[in-house]
C-alpha cells in the first residue's frame, strides 16, 4: 500500500512539472486573451463570425457547445469521483446548503437542469417525503383524540387535503451525463417522481409556467449564452417560482485565494490524468471557473433577465456562491 501511495504521488509530481510547462508555453501563446477573472469574456467578431471562450482559449461561438458536450463526454464515467477529489467532498455540503435554502414542501415540481447525474434531484425528492412524512406525523398526533365532528371533516377532505407527489425532472444536454445519473439512480432505487429529458438550457424543451423551483449546479458557467439560458429559466418558472443556481466564484480571502488558485490551476488537471486519464477536460473545467461572471456581475445578469428579489450567499468564502430570483 505504501509502495503504490508514493508511486502515485511521483507520478502526480511528474504530472505537475509537465502541466506547468505547458501553461507557461499557452500564456506566451495566448498573451492577447484576459486572464484576470473579470468581466471581460473575450468576445470579438471576427469576419462576421462572433466568438467566445472555451476556457482561457477563444474559439466561434458555434464551436463551444461542441466542446463543452465532448468535455463532459469524457469525464462523465469519472464525473462523481473527480469531484469529491477536487473539491475534497464539500461539494456534498454545497448541495444540501442549497437544499436547505429551497426548502421545497411536498408537490413541488423541480426542474434541474446541466444535472445529468442527479445529485440535485435525488436530494431535492428525498428533502420533499421527508417533509410530506413530517406533515403526515404533525397531522396524526393532532388527530389522537378527535371529536366525531373532526372525524367526519377529515373523511371529506382527506383526498383534496393530501399534497400531490412532488416531481423533479433532470435536463441535460450530454446523453453520457444522463445515462451516469439514470444508473444511480436505479441502484439508488430512486424511480417515482423523476424524469429524465435530453435539452439545451438556452432553449428548453418545456412549455412556459411549468416549474415551482429552477435549478443549475456547476453549468451555467459552460454555456454559451448566460443570458439566453436566464431568459430560458425565467420563461418555464411558473409566477412565484424560484431561480436558484450554485457556480464556483471569485474567492473573497486573498490568503484562501491564492491557495484555491494553485490549487486549482496546478493539481486538479494532474488530478485529472491520474484518475479520469484526461488532462485537457479539467484543465478546460479549470479556466472555465476563472472566466465565469464575479458575484456581483452574475447578481446583476440574473435581475437584468427579469428576475426580482435576486440575493446570493457565499460559501467556503466564496470558493462558490449560491445565487437565488423569484420570478413574479
Amino acid at each position: 500500500m505504501a509502495a503504490s501511495m508514493r508511486l502515485l504521488l511521483r507520478r502526480v509530481i511528474r504530472l505537475s512539472h509537465r502541466y506547468n510547462n505547458v501553461t507557461a508555453a499557452g500564456v506566451s501563446a495566448r498573451s492577447g486573451c484576459c486572464w484576470a477573472p473579470s468581466t471581460c469574456r473575450c468576445f470579438s467578431d471576427v469576419a462576421g463570425d462572433r466568438s467566445t471562450h472555451f476556457g482561457f482559449e477563444t474559439v466561434p461561438e458555434t464551436e463551444k457547445a461542441k466542446r463543452v458536450y465532448k468535455v463532459f463526454e469524457n469525464v462523465a464515467q469519472k464525473y462523481d469521483t473527480m469531484n469529491d477529489v477536487m473539491s475534497l467532498g464539500i461539494h456534498r455540503l454545497w448541495k444540501d446548503m442549497l437544499l436547505h435554502a429551497m426548502h421545497p414542501q411536498p408537490g413541488a415540481r423541480l426542474l434541474d437542469v446541466a444535472g445529468g447525474t442527479g445529485d440535485i434531484s435525488f436530494r431535492f425528492l428525498e428533502y420533499a417525503r421527508s417533509q410530506q412524512e413530517r406533515q403526515k406525523r404533525r397531522t396524526a398526533r393532532s388527530m389522537q383524540t378527535p371529536s366525531s365532528q373532526d372525524i367526519s371533516n377529515n373523511y371529506f377532505t382527506e383526498d383534496e387535503d393530501t399534497p400531490q407527489e412532488s416531481r423533479a425532472v433532470v435536463c441535460d444536454i450530454n446523453k453520457e451525463m444522463l445515462n451516469v445519473g439514470r444508473k444511480r439512480a436505479d441502484s439508488m432505487g430512486i424511480s417515482a417522481g423523476l424524469s429524465w429529458v435530453v435539452g439545451n438550457a438556452e432553449e428548453l424543451p418545456f412549455d412556459d409556467d411549468q416549474f415551482d423551483i429552477y435549478t443549475i449546479a456547476f453549468g451555467i458557467r459552460n454555456v454559451t449564452h448566460i443570458d439566453q439560458a436566464l431568459q430560458e429559466a425565467l420563461r418555464v418558472l411558473k409566477p412565484g417560482g424560484r431561480f436558484m443556481c450554485l457556480e464556483f466564484s471569485k474567492v473573497t480571502n486573498p490568503v484562501l485565494a491564492r491557495i484555491y488558485d494553485a490549487y486549482s490551476f496546478q493539481m486538479i488537471p494532474v488530478l485529472g490524468e491520474v484518475i479520469a486519464g484526461d488532462w485537457k477536460s479539467y484543465q478546460y473545467l479549470v479556466e472555465s471557473i476563472r472566466k465565469f461572471p464575479d458575484q456581483e456581475e452574475f447578481k446583476y445578469m440574473i435581475e437584468d433577465a427579469g428576475f426580482y428579489c435576486v440575493k446570493y450567499n457565499n460559501l467556503t468564502g466564496g470558493v462558490v456562491a449560491l445565487h437565488s430570483g423569484f420570478k413574479l
